[in-house]
């Protein structure tokens, strides 16, 4: 094994495409990846992004180098390191959590026998992976508020200090989450995810008496994000994370314990024939998405190919395929379900700043996700989201409507 101490840096513009594969390792590259999409500009400064222009032959780029070398272009940032070290860390340990629960000894299966503030029945790794991954964020000194699916209201770190953890006088964040997407399939061995969100902390949010200055904290669009990142448990367990330039794609490599880079400044195809919705739902979806639906089954749609049906019915997984593969992911609201059942803050907003990053789009289809502000913790909202093309498709189909 060997390294080259030789490393030179480059601002990553929007969709620019920095990194090429070598037998080397990572070199940057010259050819940029043009795109008529337009994502509303954020009104931070787009972070810097290192490029490694040679790597370990052994060990690749692991996400503890990634972040050192973002914090040491992007001083501002540096806190996040120690956040991401905690979450690389969480979802280890969640991860083999999931793939232990099969075994006969386990005792992490099964229901917890109680619900959770949004009436869902709990698994039993629902309640044990909420506590991994919140006790993974406190102890690391730069969280103020946390937000999770699990919670029945935002919990306010600032107010908890004591002996074992003391919050950091730099940097603080609040961090929103799914512990595990997709819990209802673990069961069966199908793909479930961690998803996480990041955003600025307000200082005003400070002791136990001030609930509604901690709530605000959380209650922000998902222009307002930092960061964003899911967790997938699979065949392999991928780390996928945005800082607002661009997706970064690690994979665990179980040899050596770490996430090493594998899919560098990650975009999604602007056209697909790939759709993933809860078709048993279909009858109660309003005309419009029932429409574009049936036109992409029938070849009549804008690109006029015959769609195929991919769903696996955990957001983590169907997302990280759309992702790879190009497509859409969607999950309307219905006359049961008139919001549809994803979360705005811990699951919408998260996974359409990584979408958006990526080069796609994400709409309830008739307004940007990433634009609405959250009414409480706990809201609902309708999204499809996706390659370009088929998003906008959605767009136009509820604009005329008006």
């Amino acid at each position: 094994m060997k390294f080259s101490t030789a490393l030179s840096f480059a601002l990553l513009v929007p969709f620019a495409s920095a990194f090429t594969f070598t037998p080397q390792g990572v070199r940057k590259s010259s050819a940029l990846f043009s795109t008529t999409a337009e994502t509303p500009k954020m009104n931070r400064a787009i972070p810097k992004a290192p490029v490694f222009d040679e790597v370990c032959e052994t060990t690749g780029v692991t996400l503890t180098r990634f972040m050192d070398e973002v914090a040491g272009l992007n001083p501002d940032a540096r806190e996040l390191t120690v956040l991401f070290d905690a979450v690389g860390t969480a979802c280890k340990a969640i991860g083999n959590m999931v793939k232990r629960s099969q075994l006969p000894s386990s005792e992490t299966l099964g229901m917890q026998g109680e619900t959770n503030v949004n009436g869902d029945d709990q698994k039993k790794l629902d309640v044990i992976t909420n506590d991994v991954l919140k006790r993974a964020l406190r102890f690391t000194g730069r969280l103020g508020v946390l937000a999770s699916e699990e919670e029945d209201e935002p919990v306010n770190l600032a107010a908890q200090e004591t002996k074992k953890v003391l919050l950091d006088e730099g940097e603080k964040y609040v961090a929103v989450f799914d512990p595990l997407d997709g819990s209802s399939n673990v069961d069966a061995g199908i793909p479930t995810g961690t998803i996480i969100g990041v955003y600025e902390y307000d200082d005003s949010c400070k002791t136990d008496e001030q609930r509604d200055e901690c709530i605000v904290n959380t209650l922000q669009p998902g222009t307002n994000l930092v960061a964003a990142a899911y967790c997938l448990y699979s065949s392999s367990t991928f780390l996928t994370l945005t800082l607002g330039n661009g997706v970064y794609m690690f994979t665990l490599d179980e040899t050596i314990g770490e996430f090493v880079l594998s899919k560098p400044d990650l975009k999604i195809p602007d056209d697909s024939k790939i759709y993933s919705f809860n078709e048993a739902n279909a009858d109660r979806w309003d005309p419009t998405i029932r429409g574009v639906v049936n036109n992409w089954k029938s070849g009549k749609g804008e690109n006029g190919k015959i769609f195929t049906s991919r769903f696996i019915g955990s957001m983590v997984g169907d997302v990280h395929r759309t992702l790879l593969y190009g497509g859409v992911f969607g999950y309307p609201g219905d006359t049961i379900n008139p919001n549809g059942k994803l979360r705005l803050l811990y699951e919408g907003a998260p996974m359409s700043f990584i979408m958006e990053q990526a080069g796609g789009l994400a709409t309830t289809g008739k307004e940007r996700v990433m634009e609405m502000v959250p009414a409480e913790v706990h809201q609902r909202v309708p999204i499809v989201m996706g390659s370009k093309n088929q998003i906008q498709e959605v767009i136009d189909a509820y604009a005329k409507e008006n």
